[in-house]
């Protein structure tokens, strides 16, 4: 039996770009032009009688700009309109938060100061809701996510077939997607003790004194390091969320389970987070100024996550 492989059809780069229904325009460009089409023409049609044509083009040019500015307009992949109205929303938001899930108490009477005071701060709805102990983080309404650690690779140092390779694989993995995706690299504090402690305790059982010498030499030099100078490290994380309820926390882990596997052709080792990881995680990014802490045990509904010494 033999079958005929299809002719290659090429994919469009703006696939996901909004369709054209109209000289070129998408369906929100089109009703921003007709809407301020109609606000020139209905100021024309009241003003023709006392007002000349120089006069009303001087007057209705800025409309015009505005007009052709929300419409072309662009800035990062977001078209002017949405970015005002991004603004607009950003402006009217609260800029006092507190974590109070009880709500704000109002202030005694014998604590308002005679001039006017700031507005009373806002709670603080958290982004999560809860943290299961297999690491799914629930988002409410948003569905569930869930969080692995992604090893790197130098691509630059691979061989032009290795790097096509890694590529194919990785585009693999692209094509798989079935939910929304996030690939995040964040900087944070290394924690240099645990390599020091290693290294003082390992360095009397080497095979040599001067192997022993060297050891110690170097733990000192990071100690040396870390009390100097805020030593960063770098870590990749890959976030996958699952709209939805129900199941979504099982499909979300199973993507994970996905993403290791065909990563792994990429030479990419994936390894998904567990409760106490997450909870880790979510804290160090709440409090980035804090000194690296260990993993502790896994949020609980409805509670926020805090930091070692504080109730969760």
């Amino acid at each position: 039996m033999t079958y005929e492989v299809p002719e290659p059809v090429p994919i469009p780069s703006d696939v996901e770009r909004p369709d054209k229904i109209l000289a070129g325009l998408t369906a929100r460009q089109a009703a921003i032009t007709a809407v301020a089409t109609v606000i020139i023409w209905a100021g024309f049609q009241a003003t023709r009688h006392v007002m000349p044509l120089p006069a009303f083009a001087a007057l209705a040019t800025p409309v015009g700009l505005a007009a052709v500015a929300l419409v072309v307009g662009e800035r990062d992949g977001l078209s002017l309109d949405r970015l005002l109205m991004a603004a607009w929303r950003q402006r009217r938001a609260p800029r006092r938060l507190a974590t109070a899930p009880e709500g704000i108490p109002a202030p005694p009477a014998w604590t308002a100061p005679p001039a006017p005071q700031l507005p009373p701060p806002a709670v603080l709805a958290p982004l999560w809701q809860h943290i299961a102990p297999d690491g799914v983080i629930g988002l409410g309404s948003a569905g569930t996510a869930a969080v692995a650690a992604v090893s790197t690779v130098n691509f630059a140092l691979r061989s032009p077939a290795e790097q096509d390779a890694l590529a194919a694989a990785y585009g693999r993995w692209c094509n798989s997607l079935t939910g929304p995706v996030q690939i995040l690299v964040r900087a944070g504090r290394a924690d240099l003790s645990a390599a020091v402690a290693a290294l003082r305790e390992d360095a009397p059982a080497l095979p040599h004194p001067a192997l022993e010498q060297a050891a110690l030499e170097h733990a000192s030099y990071l100690e040396n390091l870390a009390a100097e100078r805020d030593v960063l490290t770098r870590q990749a994380l890959l976030i996958l969320r699952e709209p939805g309820h129900g199941t979504a926390a099982g499909r979300a882990l199973q993507r994970a389970g996905e993403a290791a596997r065909l990563l792994g052709g990429a030479d990419l080792q994936v390894t998904v987070l567990d409760g106490g990881q997450v909870t880790a995680l979510l804290a160090a990014c709440a409090d980035p100024a804090a000194p690296p802490r260990p993993a502790g045990r896994p949020g609980l509904p409805g509670r926020p996550v805090t930091s070692a010494g504080r109730p969760s």
